[in-house]
């Protein structure tokens, strides 16, 4: 069963869809392609900038977590929104949860390409991410904010090829039915198979 995220929701409320360029990659940066039954996903995991949960990330790569898992949610329309998928918290799966990294600390922000850890209160994220289209800032940190949850979400690696494969997920038609709370009516009606993950040159 699939146990809500955030009011994730909240985040696209109120934002224009303006589109941002990721940060250039670093010598730093580790690459990890994705492959999907709807094409491949290579992206750019910041281990210098996000050290935990970049390393996080790549325990579940290395350790073949993520083969046979899904993109199963897709939040938004055209060019901005976000798409989710990982372990849907299956047990056989999970590695215990993580400190959380703040945008605030890692310098990241959720930009067009981002991926960033699904979690509920900070220090809750194992293996559920998400892959940013457009721009949202109300996802990143926000101390200013008194009061409640300020943290935001961890972003750790940026999408360097495969845009257009997001694109698709976002655009896949919804169940109307499946999901449960804000996320009822955000879940893929036919979830895309994330085939492998690995580490590449």
């Amino acid at each position: 069963m699939i146990r809500p995220l955030l009011l994730l929701l909240a985040a696209l409320l109120g934002l224009s869809p303006a589109m941002a360029q990721p940060p250039q990659e670093a010598p730093a940066d580790v690459r990890v392609a994705l492959d999907t039954d709807a094409g491949r996903i290579v992206v750019a995991v910041h281990a210098d900038k996000a050290p935990v949960t970049a390393a996080n990330f790549l325990r579940y790569v290395d350790q073949k977590r993520f083969d046979g898992t899904l993109f199963y949610r897709g939040v938004g329309a055209a060019d901005y929104g976000f798409v989710q998928g990982g372990t849907q918290n299956d047990p056989k799966r999970i590695l215990p949860p993580i400190k959380h990294e703040p945008t605030t600390q890692t310098g990241l922000t959720h930009d067009d390409g981002a991926l960033s850890m699904a979690r509920y209160a900070p220090g809750s994220a194992t293996g559920d991410f998400f892959i940013v289209l457009g721009k949202m800032p109300a996802m990143d940190a926000q101390p200013q904010q008194a009061g409640g949850d300020n943290q935001g979400f961890a972003v750790f690696a940026h999408v360097v090829e495969g845009m257009d494969v997001v694109k698709a997920i976002l655009a896949a038609p919804k169940s109307a039915t499946a999901g449960e709370g804000v996320m009822k009516g955000q879940m893929l009606a036919a979830p895309v198979k994330i085939l492998t993950v690995r580490r590449v040159p």
